[in-house]
């Protein structure tokens, strides 16, 4: 039996191959299209499935996020769906399929606005710099929490300023954080250094604050939670202070580049940092990961 459906396979490629040379297709286009799809088949055969003609959704999704998983360039990725379009459309033509499944509008990845240049990012020697700083006596135990947080759990500067007491979890060092509409949440797990800091601010500089009953984290002086413009205010100073380029979001892009550096996966990214897509996160990171692939090799 499995060598019956394996011959169909090859069979379907095969007669794909006359269908686009029938077509009039450059030798070259009917070489990267017949090739995409047996690259295709043969991860789905990896995943125990022989193909005989049923193309399903699931099949697209997953293999596309296969792909943004293992760093293919965004442009690869595009090729290898318009190749799979042309694909469904044969099997449509041969009566296999009754509709189209690929969708070019959602299965293409689309580059996020801003994405064609890099993202900035703190180098190593920056956040080294940085993070001697704030152990100053210069530095509140609140502005070095501030920094803590923004560099270590990647959360937007709107998700810091509305955290509140019940979010932090010491005992299991967790993090819940609130995002975007409808009561999203999601867990951060907490370096030692994050907790540390959350205990110091609590034990010292927020004891004496006079809105100490405040259900939120962070305070300032004058009101019972701290707005993003105190934020960037005081990452303003430091930028001055240090000669560092400072604002909330490149704390975002640094979080998400070390974890991609140091291994993890897209998917897991996506979720540390609420993103509701993959396609978001590797439309900001794939192509910074590209780069750092590149400097290695350079490095040989």
């Amino acid at each position: 039996m499995g060598n019956n459906t394996e011959i169909v396979s090859q069979k379907l490629v095969s007669d794909f191959e006359e269908t686009l040379v029938a077509d009039g297709k450059a030798p070259k286009t009917v070489e990267s299209y017949t090739g995409d799809i047996r690259a295709f088949l043969e991860w789905l055969e990896s995943k125990g499935n022989i193909f005989t003609g049923n193309l399903k959704r699931y099949h697209i999704t997953s293999y596309k996020n296969y792909l943004v998983q293992n760093n293919y360039e965004i442009n690869t990725i595009n090729k290898k769906i318009n190749s799979l379009q042309f694909f469904n459309q044969f099997l449509m033509e041969g009566k296999y399929l009754i509709e189209q499944i690929v969708d070019l509008r959602k299965d293409k990845v689309k580059l996020a606005a801003g994405s064609e240049k890099e993202v900035e990012v703190f180098t190593d020697a920056e956040s080294e710099k940085l993070l001697f700083y704030i152990q100053s006596e210069e530095v509140t135990s609140r502005d070095r929490l501030i920094v803590i947080l923004l560099l270590y759990t990647g959360v937007r500067v709107s998700e810091l300023v509305n955290i509140k007491l019940r979010d932090v979890d010491l005992l299991s060092m967790n993090l819940t954080v609130a995002w975007g509409k409808g009561g999203k949440r999601r867990e951060m797990p907490l370096k030692d250094e994050v907790i540390e800091s959350i205990k110091e601010y609590l034990q010292g500089e927020r004891k004496d604050n006079k809105f100490l009953d405040s259900e939120y984290l962070i305070l300032t002086n004058r009101s019972a939670n701290m707005d993003r413009d105190s934020v960037n205010r005081r990452l303003k100073r430091l930028d001055n202070k240090l000669n560092i380029k400072m604002y909330p979001h490149k704390f975002r892009h640094t979080f998400c580049t070390s974890l991609l550096k140091r291994g993890m996966e897209l998917t897991t990214v996506a979720k540390l940092v609420g993103h509701s897509s993959i396609q978001t996160t590797a439309s900001f990171y794939i192509n910074t990961s590209q780069k750092d692939k590149r400097e290695a090799v350079e490095l040989l």
